[in-house]
């Protein structure tokens, strides 16, 4: 402390008083330093709960993931009448009755665009009803068998007395069942085929046809 011998008495106290103040301070600042990197050493280290470390993961418990269950075409309700099964109740007299025999627009095995069966053949489940408007006693009933033998669904024998027809004709109700039937018919029997005029319009449903004194039966080899 050569420094403070120039000084007073007074001086080189203070001086010797600030200097101990320093130190003081050195020191103080020495352990604070010393124990502020002991306690970043101790923090440094990551938390187990901080991180997850022993805590399970949290599960999503909403709702499951919905399946879409494709869903089913209803079936329907409501079923073809079989081929061949007449329910009309016309008087074998002449055509009549209320039309509630299948057939019309409704879908026959076979059917294509508009209900017409594509092959002819599978037309003939459709009910056919054959009248007698010929001077020959018994020629609807000898029409019918021959019509039956050939697979035929005749459903009815009677007279047509309503009027005079000029040729065995067999007639159809237009964009049915009965146009595809009684073109095949009218092809195998060489009879004329035309749409149901004004008299027969509202008879039950299927072919019609009506025998005159010029029917001559089967054109088909064979039959």
């Amino acid at each position: 402390m050569n420094f403070l011998q120039g000084l007073s008495r007074p001086l080189r106290l203070a001086g010797v008083v600030l200097i101990g103040v320093a130190l003081v301070a050195v020191v103080i600042g020495g352990i604070t330093a010393l124990n502020g990197d002991g306690d970043n050493g101790q923090t440094a280290a990551p938390s187990p709960t901080a991180t997850g470390g022993t805590t399970a993961p949290t599960e999503t418990t909403g709702a499951s993931p919905t399946e879409t269950t494709p869903s089913v075409p209803a079936s329907p309700t409501s079923e073809t009448p079989p081929p061949g099964q007449p329910t009309d109740t016309a008087t074998p007299g002449g055509p009549g009755g209320t039309a509630t025999q299948p057939g019309g627009t409704t879908g026959a095995p076979g059917a294509g665009d508009g209900g017409v069966p594509a092959d002819q053949t599978a037309a003939k489940w459709v009910p056919v009803r054959v009248y007698n408007n010929s001077t020959i006693h018994g020629l609807a009933a000898r029409a019918a068998d021959e019509l039956r033998a050939n697979g035929w669904n005749v459903v009815e024998v009677g007279n047509y007395p309503q009027g005079i027809i000029p040729t065995t004709t067999v007639y159809y109700t237009p964009g049915t069942d009965e146009e595809t039937a009684a073109r095949s018919l009218a092809a195998a029997f060489g009879m004329k085929v035309e749409p149901r005029f004004e008299g027969i319009q509202d008879a039950s449903p299927g072919v019609i046809v009506i025998v005159t004194n010029d029917y001559k039966g089967s054109q088909v080899k064979g039959s």
